[in-house]
């Protein structure tokens, strides 16, 4: 199972050590399904590798030396053409010296399929991994504590969202971030206006306001299985261009957090190490960035 020493120091205060071995065995139970399940492995073999036996889409518990890593093969938004192998469950924390033998690992196992890179998480710093790439960054931190952490703009406001009216106008904002700024599709995409609807049933989803007028979508949803951590995990941010460049996006999750109940205590959320403007606006929020994935080419 993967090994709480491998978390960030700070999240250990955050949630006792029983309660988050509990998640994480959680957490990691499809993996160990996926390990063994020819049925779901025949049905990722006919839509991702046709011709291929079903036996080589299942995860794999690898030794590698003193490591031991579960090798799962994926692909990056369902795209049969992007194909990594991740390596997320470990048993303790994966070291630079530990790199070579990995790629070795997972070009052994799933080679045949033209993985393009090994994804591992950990919670060093970007950057702690000579020759690799960089990916999504998690960034957290207590919601009593960003509740109060900055002094939003009076003309800055929330209410909770109805209906989805203004999702046109989400995804046209998406669209002109893109056009912006061409890697942007591979590191955040709009939510579906299904994904949304449940969000607002369950009252999580929420119209952000300048001046009275809508000026984007905060959304969250409820999430017990991301680092074994007790969550609130944002699942939709976006500001309107015409709100955008006026440092706003710091002060969203002080008013998500305080809108939100008091159910869980962590509010988390995944943001590309690239896009350094939504990173730099994160930890200015008071959030802290508690490790993420990095790529390992193969």
């Amino acid at each position: 199972m993967y090994s709480l020493t491998a978390q960030h120091p700070i999240t250990r205060t955050w949630v006792a050590d029983d309660v988050r071995l509990k998640l994480l065995a959680e957490q990691h139970g499809m993996d160990v399904v996926l390990a063994t399940d020819l049925g779901i492995a025949t049905q990722r073999a006919e839509r991702f590798a046709p011709g291929q036996p079903p036996e080589l889409l299942l995860n794999r518990w690898t030794a590698v030396g003193d490591l031991h890593a579960m090798l799962s093969m994926r692909y990056e938004g369902g795209d049969a053409a992007k194909p990594f192998v991740d390596a997320t469950p470990l048993s303790r924390a994966v070291r630079t010296d530990d790199l070579p033998a990995l790629a070795q690992a997972a070009t052994a196992a799933y080679g045949v399929l033209k993985p393009r890179y090994v994804r591992l998480w950990s919670a060093a710093p970007i950057g702690q991994f000579p020759k690799t790439g960089v990916d999504r960054r998690f960034m957290a931190g207590l919601v009593s504590e960003l509740r109060n952490h900055l002094k939003v703009p009076a003309e800055l406001t929330f209410a909770q969202a109805t209906n989805l009216d203004n999702y046109p106008r989400a995804v046209a904002a998406y669209e002109a971030i893109d056009q912006a700024h061409p890697n942007h599709p591979d590191q955040a995409r709009i939510e579906t206006a299904e994904d949304l609807a449940e969000s607002i049933e369950a009252g999580l989803l929420y119209d952000v306001l300048v001046d009275g007028q809508w000026a984007g979508y905060v959304g969250a949803h409820v999430n017990d299985e991301t680092l074994g951590l007790p969550a609130y995990v944002v699942q939709e941010f976006i500001l309107d261009p015409a709100y955008r460049g006026r440092g706003y996006g710091r002060y969203l999750p002080a008013l998500l957090a305080n809108a939100l109940p008091d159910d869980r205590p962590i509010l988390l959320g995944v943001i590309h190490a690239d896009n350094r403007s939504a990173l730099e606006a994160a930890k200015a929020s008071g959030r802290i960035d508690i490790g993420g994935w990095f790529q390992l080419p193969l």
